[in-house]
């Protein structure tokens, strides 16, 4: 390798110091009316009057309590703390508990639906922040959280979660995450995040029904989730678990590769972990098909035999970190040489040098996507920063 692991460290720490944390204490944080503005558009503009969503906030909770995990600096810890107030005292629900989807640009409640997805970053966030300050308040909401996807999203029959529910927890008709979602009741992308949230919460809480069904959540993947014959991960079902999508992310690949891995290593159950390592390493090498030495494409639509070749940042992000965990884990050769490639693409193209952040995505002609936003809903500091905060903890050397 021309570039040794301690620098691609290195380059990392100075572009979450320098690039990526700066721009969101610099421009998104919302002095007048509290916690954080709800967009800048792909062209810097930023939106005064622009909802707010809960998952931007609970990403920027997660990110600044990591960084201030590893790196120490006081004025992380101020942006976390200023995250976590937003959440508890704006998007939690104090009649009916649970977060409200979005909030209007006043901090007052938008969109009150109960999305699971978005319950479980506020998790993930909250248990980050009680990681690194010993925060009592902040782990007490995380529970009640988790009580509540318990109480009113896990199918107790068929196993797995709902995707959505009302604001008082009844049945909602439209459960979509996005528009470009399928309208189905469980999903994919939902189960990898409450996943990822109930690893986080055990890590600072040894519950034994949160590791109960921390173990559940891996089995889904491995049983339910995951196409044996391919490798890929099958995205939308019906609630009793019928696939009903054609469609491969390699983004969700990847990012499940290691996401799955590290909660079973943080179960600490050698005899699961035995049976989730040639799995996750399947999975990782099914979302190959999509790599390229320019980064790794979004999408294929089997049914439609359509190709989306954008280089999405957050798939890009991912890629580096689960390309590097088939690495640190197992040895492979080819999939550090994966982590320089996509790294050496993102420095290229993605990176927004002038401004500060990262582009939303670059085309398969490599210019630059400035129609979707720099900040907003779905584009928060949480993909491209914890690509840096994982690959500061894991390079030891």
């Amino acid at each position: 390798m021309k570039q040794s692991i301690l620098e691609l460290k290195q380059e990392m720490q100075s572009v979450l110091a320098e690039n990526i944390l700066p721009y969101w204490m610099n421009r998104m944080v919302d002095e007048e009316y509290g916690g954080f503005y709800g967009q800048i558009t792909g062209m810097e503009e930023l939106m005064l009057k622009a909802a707010k969503g809960a998952i931007l906030n609970a990403r920027i909770l997660w990110t600044y309590s990591s960084a201030y995990r590893l790196l120490g600096k006081e004025e992380y810890l101020v942006m976390a703390t200023r995250a976590k107030r937003t959440i508890i005292d704006c998007f939690y629900d104090q009649k009916f508990g649970g977060i409200y989807w979005s909030l209007d640009y006043k901090n007052q409640p938008l969109d009150t639906k109960k999305q699971i997805y978005a319950i479980g970053f506020a998790i993930y966030g909250l248990s980050e922040y009680h990681r690194v300050t010993g925060d009592e308040e902040a782990l007490a909401y995380a529970i009640r959280l988790f009580n509540s996807i318990e109480t009113y999203s896990f199918d107790c029959v068929r196993n797995g979660y709902c995707e959505a529910l009302t604001r008082d927890w009844g049945e909602i008709d439209d459960m979509r995450l996005s528009e470009k979602d399928a309208n189905e009741k469980k999903t994919m992308n939902t189960h990898l995040h409450i996943m990822e949230a109930y690893t986080s919460l055990y890590r600072v809480w040894k519950d034994n029904r949160l590791k109960e069904q921390l173990s559940n959540l891996i089995w889904i993947f491995v049983e339910k989730i995951l196409d044996c014959s391919s490798g890929h991960l099958k995205l939308f079902f019906d609630e009793d678990w019928n696939c009903k999508s054609y469609i491969i992310s390699y983004g969700h690949d990847i990012e499940a590769s290691w996401l799955i891995h590290e909660a079973a290593l943080e179960l600490g159950d050698m005899q699961l972990l035995s049976k989730v390592e040639p799995a996750i390493k399947k999975v990782a090498d099914a979302a190959s098909e999509g790599f390229t030495v320019q980064g790794m494409i979004y999408e294929r639509d089997l049914n439609l035999k359509l190709v989306d070749k954008d280089r999405h940042w957050w798939v890009q992000a991912e890629t580096v970190v689960g390309y590097f965990n088939i690495y640190q884990h197992f040895g492979d050769a080819a999939a550090l040489q994966k982590v320089f490639d996509c790294w050496n693409f993102i420095k290229a193209y993605l990176i927004d040098w002038e401004h500060g952040e990262w582009y939303w995505s670059i085309h398969d002609n490599c210019s630059v996507n400035r129609k979707e936003d720099k900040a907003g809903f779905w584009k928060c500091p949480y993909h491209n920063g914890r690509m840096c905060l994982e690959m500061i903890e894991r390079i030891t050397c």
